[in-house]
């Protein structure tokens, strides 16, 4: 899909003559990796420039930035900070091996909770011999928040333990890797009490199906906020992980959800304001368990290998896979 006032083929050319900078807080095998991926020495200069890093760079005299490769695969931020991307400048972002990783974190929580790891933790600090039941995973199902790359990994990881996963999309389509994708919101846009969306009905019925509800969303002004009453009123004792972006939950919704038991646990990966302080609503959530954003770390490795990718096919006239949409956030 093109991306609007962005042309791929003008980009590739014009990245033989560019500048390349790396932000200097990046880990040094970033720098290393780029500099020889480019073959020319990292620094501004004059006319085109290509950066990599967290954060738009500053610009000298005469130059223009032609592309940012994120080092990070949210956006939210960068996209706010620029108040209007740059027309015409090209932005990627850093997924690497991160579906994967998080995917792996979801599915320890999944069968720490069917095996009953945190009883036998309580009970090993007491010296308590119970046996307690477990289950298998087999048959249950799993309602994923989101159908990209992250959600597509959560959706891998479950599959082979026999999770049936309902992915929840933009609109109802097949998507690689899920059972179902229905549509997340209510066709006629309307908002539940407190302003958050309301869930397609659809989608309804999965959640109040579910035994595991993963939030894997982007933070865009459609999704901000979006999980509030509307959405954790459906679910019926489900175990709700946030894994996507703290700010589409709204946590004084989710915490009349646990207080009412439509939702059994939480485990939240991510929050609205990080890092979180002693005084933070989470921490009073009951049956909540909080991770401090550390499910899907992203590496030296997993920004050489999608900077890489994203060169490579400018250099031949083709938009990267992880280009980004600013008009949607991602």
């Amino acid at each position: 899909m093109a991306i609007e006032g962005v042309d791929p083929r003008r980009i590739g050319r014009e990245l033989e003559g560019a500048a390349v900078t790396v932000d200097p807080g990046l880990p040094a095998p970033v720098r290393a990796g780029v500099e020889e991926l480019v073959r020319r020495p990292l620094g501004p200069g004059t006319g085109p420039r290509v950066h990599v890093g967290p954060a738009l760079p500053e610009l000298g005299p005469g130059e223009r930035l032609l592309w940012m490769h994120s080092t990070n695969a949210g956006v939210d931020a960068l996209l706010a900070a620029s108040a209007g991307w740059p027309p015409g400048t090209l932005l990627t972002r850093t997924v690497g091996r991160m579906g994967e990783r998080i995917g792996q974190y979801v599915l320890a929580w999944v069968l720490a909770e069917l095996q009953q790891i945190p009883a036998f933790l309580e009970q090993q600090t007491s010296r308590t011999w119970n046996r307690l039941p477990t289950e298998l995973a087999d048959g249950t199902l799993a309602v994923v928040l989101g159908t990209g790359g992250i959600g597509a990994g959560i959706a891998a990881a479950l599959r082979p333990c026999g999770v049936r996963t309902v992915g929840a999309a933009r609109t109802a389509r097949p998507v690689p890797g899920f059972d179902e994708v229905v549509a997340l919101g209510a066709p006629d846009g309307s908002c539940a009490p407190d302003g958050s969306g309301a869930p397609s009905a659809e989608l309804v019925a999965a959640l109040g199906a579910a035994r595991w509800v993963v939030g894997a969303l982007p933070l865009t002004p459609a999704t901000e906020g979006l999980l509030g009453s509307g959405f954790f009123g459906a679910p019926a004792g489900a175990t709700f992980l946030n894994v996507g972006r703290g700010a589409t939950v709204r946590t004084e919704a989710l915490g009349r959800a646990l207080e009412e038991g439509r939702v059994a646990h939480a485990v939240l990966d991510v929050l609205p304001e990080e890092p979180a302080g002693p005084g933070a609503p989470a921490w009073e959530l009951p049956r909540t368990t909080l991770t401090a954003h550390s499910a899907g770390p992203t590496t030296a490795a997993d920004v050489l290998a999608d900077f890489r990718a994203a060169w490579l096919a400018l250099g031949a006239g083709r938009l990267p896979g992880l280009a980004v949409r600013a008009a949607r956030g991602y």
